[in-house]
């Protein structure tokens, strides 16, 4: 994911983006980044693990991190013919649940982080083609109510930091249980 501890702790305007989309974009590379310092060392048993029937899957959650951002890409930048032919290629991944269970498993961490590192690439050569204002264009969201596309981004991030708490929650767990099946 190139460099992502480079200036990780600054919020700040970042070369090759306009000022506020380069804040956006050092937030996005620091949640980034802590999500891949809890995943790195994981194996397949660890990503693939499942702490009861309801629960999601290490795994699952990162593909689900990748989704959204892919949704949001869509919904941003203007949807395409290849965006709708890759809609159930993410549909498991965005849902979660029982089909995710079923379908997400047997990957390991490099195929999880060659994934997000696509999706995340893609979302900077866009952002690098946009503008300040581009940020603060609205259209209706949730509820009808309106939602410029600073906080659509701003969701995509917040929504990584929320699975990665997740993702913690079950890391722990699944190191137990792995530890004490040996």
């Amino acid at each position: 994911m190139g460099n992502l501890k480079k200036n990780l702790y600054l919020v700040a305007p970042m070369e090759g983006y306009t000022p506020e989309i380069g804040r956006l974009v050092s937030m996005m590379n620091y949640a980034r980044r802590t999500t891949l310092d809890e995943v790195e060392s994981l194996s397949v048993e660890h990503l693939d693990y499942l702490h009861d029937p309801q629960s999601n899957s290490i795994g699952a959650l990162l593909l689900h991190i990748a989704a959204v951002e892919t949704f949001y890409q869509t919904a941003t930048f203007g949807s395409s013919a290849a965006a709708a032919s890759e809609k159930g290629q993410w549909e498991a991944a965005l849902n979660l649940g029982t089909r995710a269970r079923r379908q997400i498993k047997g990957h390991s961490v490099d195929h999880y982080m060659r994934i997000l590192e696509g999706v995340r690439s893609k979302t900077f050569e866009e952002f690098a083609k946009r503008d300040d204002r581009w940020l603060d264009e609205e259209a209706p969201f949730w509820d009808g109510q309106p939602a410029n596309n600073y906080f659509k981004w701003f969701h995509v991030f917040e929504d990584e930091i929320n699975h990665r708490g997740q993702i913690r929650w079950l890391r722990k767990r699944a190191v137990v249980i792995s530890a004490t099946t040996r």
